[in-house]
Formats: C-alpha cells, structure tokens, sequence
C-alpha cells in the first residue's frame, strides 16, 4: 500500500482534446487549486507548468477526490462566433511518496527516458544557462512526469523520479499489480468519463456526476472557494 502523507498534495492537470479552450481549462482549473491553496494558508510550489506542490494541514485528504476528468461547459473566448464549446481536462492528485518508500522502489534504466531543458522564469526571466529541467517518461505504461522546481538537474530528476514512483505505486494499487514490471498497459486519459461538469452557459451550475449535487456558484468555485462543494 502506498505510505500516504495526509498533509501533501500533488496536483496535475492535463488538458484534453479541444486546442485553446482544453488548454484554457486546464489552466483555470490549475489556477482554482492554487486559490484555494491561498486561502487555506498553505504553502504551494509550481514542480513544472501543468503540475503543483500543496503543502498544508489535510492538503491530500482535502483534495484527493478531485482526481478525475473535469468538463466545462462555456461560450468560448476563441470562437469568433461565440459558439458553445466543452472543454475537457484531468486531475490527477498524489500524495508524496517518504524518502524511504521510494528509495525501496526500483525502475530498470532500460524503463525510463530522462530528458532535460533549460528551466525559466515567467516571462522569459531567469533562464537558467545549463539544462536543469527534468522530463522523466516510463516507458511501458507512457506516464510522465518533469519537475524544474529545483536549481539543480539532480535535484529536478530526483524530484520526478520520485513523482513518477508514487503514480507508479497508486496503478499498481488500481490494478491490483505487485509488481512495476507487470504495469505494461499503456496509460492514457479516458475522456468522457467525467466526475464533475461545470456549465456557464446557457445556465450556471456544476454538477458532481459521482454524487448528484448540484450547485449555482460556480465563479465563486473556480475563484477558490471548494468548501462550497462540501456544503450541506
């Protein structure tokens, strides 16, 4: 079983089929969980441009049912015709895996494709000289992860290695694997699966498909504000 750290979460969010709507998505989902992370007073580092580092009392149990596809509903600010587009994208939230789980885990080298690039700033500020972004895929099952937190390459590629054992620890729990060896499918986002749909157009609702709440609010969510989805 995977050691979970209550108070650490690991949020990606990837954006799905839909050009700049998806990827517009995905980023204001990003940007609600570092809201929320605001005004939760916890500390929040970006690991790389699609992925965050909550740290906080509760910060995974507070967050971990978020993992899932997530659906918008909205005119879209890219059609020139302001036409009606969905927009998908996936959460994906991790637990930090301790030092000493991950030390025990081991990946054949011939596994993994470690690349590395030159880690900047907004804006194209601080761009760092040497190549100390990491990029680290496994190859069997097509995960990815990448960190450029750090100031070091070692530091980075240690940072995503371990990122990648604890997604490689919770499929293996999903799919009832003992084994890294034995996770040979490759993994991709099964779109339309959603657990959570928010509309803005014609109306304004989310919708939480596991349980069937319904909720108006939705600025106020996507500003930060999830406690609101727990309200009774």
């Amino acid at each position: 079983m995977l050691s979970v750290n209550p108070n650490v979460a690991i949020i990606s969010v990837l954006a799905g089929a839909g050009g700049d709507d998806a990827k517009d998505w995905a980023n204001r989902l990003l940007r609600m969980y570092s809201r929320y992370a605001d005004l939760r007073h916890w500390k929040l580092q970006a690991v790389n441009d699609t992925t965050i580092e909550l740290r906080g009392e509760g910060a995974y149990e507070c967050l971990k049912d978020e993992s899932g596809v997530h659906r918008l509903v909205r005119i879209s600010p890219f059609d020139a015709k302001k036409l009606r587009h969905t927009s998908f994208a996936l959460v994906e939230v991790l637990p930090e895996l301790p030092a000493n789980d991950a030390a025990h885990i081991q990946i054949p080298e011939k596994d993994l494709k470690v690349e590395f690039s030159r880690a900047g700033g907004p804006g194209g500020q601080n761009v760092n000289k040497v190549e100390t972004a990491v990029r680290v895929t496994h190859l069997p099952t097509g995960l990815v992860t990448s960190s450029r937190a750090e100031r070091s390459q070692a530091s980075n590629r240690e940072k995503a290695l371990n990122l990648l054992k604890a997604k490689l620890v919770k499929l293996m729990e999903e799919k009832h694997e003992k084994e890294i060896s034995n996770l040979r499918t490759r993994v991709a986002p099964e779109w339309g699966h959603e657990i959570r749909s928010y509309v803005l157009h014609p109306y304004k609702q989310i919708k939480d498909h596991r349980t069937g709440q319904k909720i108006s609010r939705v600025e106020e969510v996507l500003e930060g504000n999830l406690d609101l989805l727990n309200a009774k």
